[in-house]
Formats: C-alpha cells, structure tokens, sequence
C-alpha cells in the first residue's frame, strides 16, 4: 500500500497530471486535516522554484482551510529549513512542495511531522487507505453526492486562515551562520557555489558571504522552469569547469530542494556522497564531535566506505535507501552523522534532515582545518568495482512488474552467487521515479561489468 503513492520521499509525479495535481492535493490536505492536523489545527506550506509549486500550494490551502485548518504559508524555502523549524511553529505538521532534483516538469508533495520528521511507513498506508476510498467514490460518481447528503441542514464547517511567515529564511540563515565558530571563519576561501536555479539561489551565497569566504556563483537565477536544468547536484560539468578556469579551491552543488550536496576539487573531479561521510566523520571524530564515533549510511553505499570506517575505529550502520531510513536509524543509534552516496548529508547537531547548507560549511571548516588541496584529501577510501544503471519505465506499475519475473529473479539469485560475499547486487524500485537502479558491486571489475550488462538487458526486455 505504501508504494502506491508515497514513496521513499512522498508523493512525486508529474505536474498537473494524477496524483500530482489540483484535485488530488485539495484531497490531500481533507484527510490530513481529519488525521494529523487534530491538536493545533494549523499547518505550515513550502515549495521549491518550480511553476506548479503556486498551483499546488493554492490547492492545499484550499483543502486545509476548508477543513478548519490554518496555513502558515513559508514561501519558497529549502527542504531543510522546513524540517529545521517545524518545532518552532507550534503546528501539526509541515508540507514541502518539491521533487527534489527532478525537473521542473515534476513535483511532490513531502509530509513532516511536527517534530521535523517524516512520518512512519504506518501513517503513510493509512493516509493512502483513505485517498484510495475517496478516489473510489468519485469513480462511482457517489464521493460529491455523499459530501452534499452529509451537509444538509448542516452550519459551515469553521474555516482556516491563512498567515503569511516572514522571518523564516533570516532565521534559517542564522541558525547556518552560528555553525561556524565567527562570521569570518571561512575568510580565505574560494568556493564556486551551484545553486541548481532552486531555492538556495539567493541563502547559500549569502551564508557563504557572510562568513568571509569569496563566492563564484553560478545557477542563482530561477524561474520557474529551470531548476536542476543542466546544473545542481545532478550535472556538475559547469560547476567544474567554473572551478578550473576560476581556480577556485573547490565547488560545492546543491539540488532544487536544497537536501543534496555534491562536491567537485580544484581539478573539477566529483566527490559524491560516501566519500563526504568519510570527510565529515575524520573532522567531527578529531573534533570531539562524533557522538559513539558512529556513521549511518545506507545499503546503497560503496562497500570500500564500510572497510574504510570499520577499519579506523568507527560504528558504522546501514539502512535501507532512503534518507528517511537514515534519519529513523540515526535516531535509534543516537547517532550525529548519516548520509547517502547520492549527497543527502544529515548533520544532527544543526539540521533535522540533509542539509546542504549545514553540510557545505561543516566541509568547507573542515578544509581549512586540513589545509591539503581537495585533490590531494579525496578519495579518502578505495571504492568497490561497481556499476549502476538506471532503467526508465512509462509508468510506477510496469516498473515495479518488471523485477517480479521469474527468469528475473533467477538471473539475480544466480548473479550474486557468482560475485560471491564480499560483493553488493541490489535491483531497486525508485520510491520517486518510474526507475529500477541496478546496482552491481564486486572485486572484479571485469566480473561486475558483464553482470551488469546481462541483467540489465534482462530487464530491458520488460521495459514499457
């Protein structure tokens, strides 16, 4: 039931389309108002820089405040920030209107709970369990008919209200700078900073600035169609050339929620996700910051970053692929420090979820402090021989048919068998996308290769 519409990071799809559109989000915002919205009655909305984020947002305003609930509206505002002061707003939940790193096409619809949280696997089935009956009474043309019988000879049910939250972003913004120990802690530094045209186009400039370092800024300038397009943490080409032709000391990319950062050093390769947790964890276990000397990553990581942290001292831990799974395992090992290979990095101590902002100056304190070339600190750790292709589908069902069938499964039994224990196969319906990740990990590189190719042109035979 879970899969059917919230996936590993809420619902997502294409605008103005099912489930992504107005009906569904005025829908949307009904049962919430009936099953989390119960104490406070009030609600707080961001979105990302995308077109359909206004139409979305009106939508479930709509829905909310016809159900006697409040809207705080924050305006465009990252991921993070949400996660971040959702326990300041005393309301029931947040919503963030966004599809991360997908393009302006998409979009989505993320629950936080008050605590700054998403929501258990549990919440999400029962939310669906209800959307699921009502789009059934509307294909029985009964759904308005049953809401007009239920409001005969009734009074209007009271309304919401709409307020307008101002303060959000320089409070965000504060809480960023006070990461760093003064505001010229970064004062030396070059940096080229890609802000994906999204919601940190003008905050992470700002932040960087404010903390003395000198600031290259590229993809600042949303509007409305070009988030993620060609830029952010997704494509990194322009941000490394910028950093080679700039000489800068390194570039920093975010996506257009802000929740993801990637790295490129001064010679423009890319440092992805694994390679920062490795980073962070040196600098914070030097720095007596690292809680138990524990790093959570996921299933989806590289198996040279699980050799590398067990072999210098570290509890590592492993969830399943998802940054809310990290954050759940975070919090049963009371851990500080949790991340993805794809760049959601979750620095307990100052956010609630990936930030890239909290994570770019801890990295960028982190450098100074080292005093190496970035090219000379990464690769901290040897990878793995691994492959990972991505294969697209039409539609969520043929994707989630196509690794059910049997000469399928077969192959991937068999496959596993032969890159043997020290080894990482994973066939992954995407929770956000119509995809199948492969994911093919081994000490043989040439072994790890042809698996890839023979699995993936296995399912490719069921794609649609």
């Amino acid at each position: 039931m879970v899969n059917k519409l919230f996936g590993t990071d809420g619902v997502r799809g294409v605008a103005n389309l099912y489930p992504i559109n107005a009906e569904f989000a005025f829908d949307l915002a009904e049962v919430l108002s009936k099953n989390a919205c119960l104490q406070k009655k009030k609600v707080a909305i961001g979105k990302d820089t995308r077109i359909s984020g206004d139409m979305l947002e009106s939508a479930l305003t709509a829905g909310f405040t016809s159900n006697g609930v409040s809207v705080i509206s924050l305006g465009v505002v990252p991921t993070p920030l949400v996660t971040l002061m959702t326990p300041s707003l005393d309301i029931d939940m947040a919503i963030m209107i966004t599809a991360s790193h997908n393009p302006y096409q998409d979009n989505g619809i993320k629950l936080i709970d008050q605590s700054g949280d998403k929501f258990p696997d549990e919440f999400y089935a029962h939310i669906e369990g209800l959307l699921d009956k009502i789009q059934k009474q509307k294909d029985n043309n009964s759904y308005n008919k049953d809401k007009d019988n239920n409001n005969k000879n009734k009074s209007p049910s009271p309304l919401g209200q709409v307020f307008i939250k101002k303060d959000v972003v320089e409070n965000y913004m504060e809480n960023m700078r006070r990461i760093a120990p003064n505001y010229k802690a970064l004062k030396g530094l070059r940096v080229v900073l890609d802000c994906a045209n999204g919601v940190f186009f003008y905050i992470l400039p700002q932040v960087f600035k404010d903390l003395g370092a000198g600031v290259i800024t590229i993809c600042n300038e949303p509007d409305g169609y070009n988030i993620n397009k060609d830029c952010g943490s997704q494509c990194t080409e322009k941000l490394s050339k910028t950093v080679v032709d700039s000489h800068a000391h390194f570039g920093i990319a975010v996506d257009g929620d802000g929740d993801r950062v990637i790295l490129v050093d001064d010679k423009g390769s890319v440092i992805d996700g694994d390679q920062l947790l490795c980073f962070l964890a040196q600098y914070l276990k030097k720095n007596n910051q690292l809680k138990n000397n524990i790093v959570v990553s996921t299933e989806w990581s590289n198996l040279g970053l699980n050799n590398y942290l067990k072999a210098n001292g570290y509890q590592y831990f492993k969830s399943k692929v998802g940054e809310r799974y990290v954050v759940d395992l975070m919090h049963q090992k009371d851990a500080v420090l949790g991340g993805e290979l794809v760049g959601h990095i979750v620095l307990a101590d100052y956010a609630h979820s990936g930030d890239a902002l909290a994570a770019a100056i801890v990295i960028s304190l982190a450098y100074l402090e080292d005093g190496r070339k970035m090219s000379e600190i990464f690769p901290i750790f040897e990878p793995y021989p691994c492959v990972i292709e991505t294969i697209r589908f039409s539609t969520k069902e043929y994707m989630m048919e196509s690794v059910e069938h049997d000469d399928v499964k077969e192959a991937l039994d068999k496959a596993r068998i032969e890159l043997g224990e020290d080894s990482n196969l994973i066939a992954r319906k995407s929770g956000t996308e119509p995809v199948i990740k492969l994911r093919v990990e081994g000490n043989d590189e040439k072994v790890v290769a042809r698996l890839a190719k023979e699995l993936k042109a296995l399912i490719v035979k069921y794609k649609k």
